[in-house]
């Protein structure tokens, strides 16, 4: 159910009916103060102007040919032609009561699913994963678990970093450590620390450095042996993101990792296509794109190199061969970037090249959701007291044993086994929450103590009102099997509203890619379920059956819907906490 949906389809109806020309916006919106109904229908007053007639006129015929029978109890114009529209109490339990029998909680899903890749995490095989890797990873992630939801189908693409000269350094120092009897596994066990290690290897040591630079070329020349030891750093280091995704409750798999090396045989093509069709032209040994596209203020084009001097090839062209598989190979109608802010200007550059190439026509959806960065109390990135990078898996076993701490502080009946697994869940949620419920664009500030408070808009408070809504279910012994639900209060009506605005989060968000729309969806609704819960008694002495069931029933809508808004944002829930 969308309510917003149903009303547009609605308002439209009766637009036509009233002589506006098909295609106006009907503008419906959800009231933003109380006393001028649930919804609005705001457009007359741009029908107005474009006919030339009065708004507040042209608003009263529409409501006279607007059918809303059973569904508002008032619908009224109010100032300069703005419609208001009263949503019926039992036209709202009735659906309230289908939502709450649907597995899908009355949720259908899209008439026409899209192909919808998604490009997220990529982390570079040669290093550990650090904090910097946490935004795209779960942002793109409940991007994924929605649309699937929604009925897209979804093809996640972690395009990691497995290919490129400091891998002939890396294979050659791990060759070392095998000659010296050392496992790869032992040897690799501390990515950061191996790497650091060749790093030095290499500056301080030309014979190695030379060996170094020629196992680049071997590499790139599918040698055996150097192919095979590639194989084996590189499952290692998978091995170490496969750990952080399985923490972090992320659905990347190892089936949808399609790094930089799977493109290598295609480069030279596309450069000799891009060259072919007159789009890149040899500049000083390089082939280069002019994009006049993306001109600056002096008239000079946007310069994109996509081969350099030597022959060596750039992101770019990495990137443009992702997307043509993606498009050609793959389907998509919908490629979705998670890739920081940073990059924003080689992302226009590679959707440039790629339409004037004619590698994503006009009905490809290219997408750059950029983000911002994790920083630290200190205003600057997250960094460790030292100043060096976080490791993600140190940062997540952190989070997990401080939200143990606090979840056995706060519950000292809970089991040790319940200690942990509700903590695990807690630490992770809270991190997670913590990032997704800010806007995605803007940086935000890593606070322990402010992810893990129970108060607020944070992962532990809607964790907690979910087990607080089941403690309710234990006292009551159970739940009705069949009841009425009865929104005789202003509180009543008002969760039972924000229960069915469930599809209108959702829709924003797969739109536009801001997982905090649905963060604060959750948060409103969670608290308006206190309110309620203060104001509506349910298992209080005296209070009349039939009432006290709808209330249990409401209760049980508000925790199935924040179960499954957490379950988007990849998001756990106990039973008890």
């Amino acid at each position: 159910m969308n309510i917003r949906q149903l009303l547009t389809e609605k308002a439209e109806a009766a637009m036509l009916a009233a002589g506006i020309p098909a295609g106006a916006n009907a503008s419906v919106a959800p009231s933003k103060k109380a006393g001028f109904g649930d919804y609005q229908i705001n457009g007359a007053m741009a029908a107005a102007k474009q006919l030339k007639t009065n708004p507040r006129e042209l608003a009263a015929r529409i409501v006279e040919y607007l059918d809303l029978t059973d569904i508002a109890t008032k619908v009224e114009v109010a100032g300069p032609g703005f419609i208001n529209i009263d949503l019926n109490p039992a036209w709202l339990s009735d659906q309230v009561t289908h939502l709450l029998h649907d597995a899908r909680l009355a949720l259908d899903k899209v008439a026409e699913p899209l192909k919808v890749v998604i490009d997220y995490s990529a982390p570079n095989l040669a290093k550990e994963m650090h904090v910097g890797h946490i935004r795209s990873t779960i942002i793109g992630d409940s991007l994924a678990r929605l649309l699937e939801f929604q009925g897209h189908k979804v093809i996640r693409q972690n395009h990691v970093g497995d290919w490129g000269t400091q891998f002939g350094m890396l294979i050659a120092e791990l060759e070392e450590h095998l000659a010296g009897n050392e496992s790869a596994n032992i040897a690799l066990k501390d990515l950061e620390k191996f790497y650091q290690q060749s790093k030095q290897h290499f500056d301080q040591d030309e014979n190695f450095a030379q060996k170094a630079r020629d196992y680049v070329v071997k590499l790139q020349g599918g040698d055996a042996r150097i192919l095979e030891l590639w194989q084996e750093f590189k499952s290692i280091s998978l091995a170490h993101g496969e750990e952080n995704y399985r923490k972090l409750n992320v659905t990347l798999t190892p089936k949808d990792v399609m790094g930089e090396s799977a493109y290598n045989d295609d480069l030279p093509v596309l450069v000799a296509d891009l060259v072919n069709k007159g789009i890149a032209v040899e500049d000083q040994g390089a082939k280069v794109a002019f994009l006049d596209e993306m001109k600056d203020k002096e008239g000079n084009p946007s310069v994109v190199i996509i081969q350099k001097q030597g022959g060596g090839f750039l992101y770019a062209t990495t990137d443009l061969a992702a997307m043509r598989h993606r498009v050609n190979t793959l389907g998509a109608n919908r490629i979705m970037y998670f890739i920081d802010a940073r990059q924003s200007l080689h992302m226009q550059q590679v959707f440039t090249l790629g339409r004037k190439a004619g590698y994503a026509g006009d009905a490809v959806s290219l997408e750059h959701h950029a983000f911002g960065t994790m920083m630290g109390t200190d205003g600057k990135p997250f960094k460790t007291r030292s100043g060096g990078t976080v490791k993600l898996a140190e940062l997540l076993d952190e989070a997990v044993e401080r939200a143990t701490k606090v979840v056995a502080e706060k519950n000292t009946e809970l089991s040790s086994q319940e200690v942990s697994e509700i903590g695990r869940k807690v630490g992770i949620g809270a991190v997670k929450y913590a990032d997704l419920s800010k806007t995605r664009t803007n940086d935000y500030v890593f606070n322990w103590d402010a992810m893990l408070a129970f108060e607020g808009n944070t992962g532990p408070y809607l964790q907690y009102a979910y087990t607080r809504i089941q403690s309710i279910f234990r006292k009551a012994g159970g739940l009705p099997t069949t009841a009425v639900i009865s929104l005789e209060t202003e509180q009543e009506k008002a969760l039972a509203l924000r229960l069915l605005q469930l599809a209108e989060a959702f829709e924003q968000m797969s739109t536009e890619a801001l997982p905090h729309v649905l963060c604060n969806y959750l948060y409103e609704l969670a608290s308006l379920y206190m309110s309620f819960y203060e104001a509506c008694p349910m298992l209080k002495e005296g209070i009349d059956e039939q009432v006290k069931n709808s209330r249990l029933m409401l209760s049980q809508a508000t925790a199935k819907t924040l179960a499954l808004g957490l379950d988007m944002l990849g998001i756990e829930v106990s039973e008890k906490m």
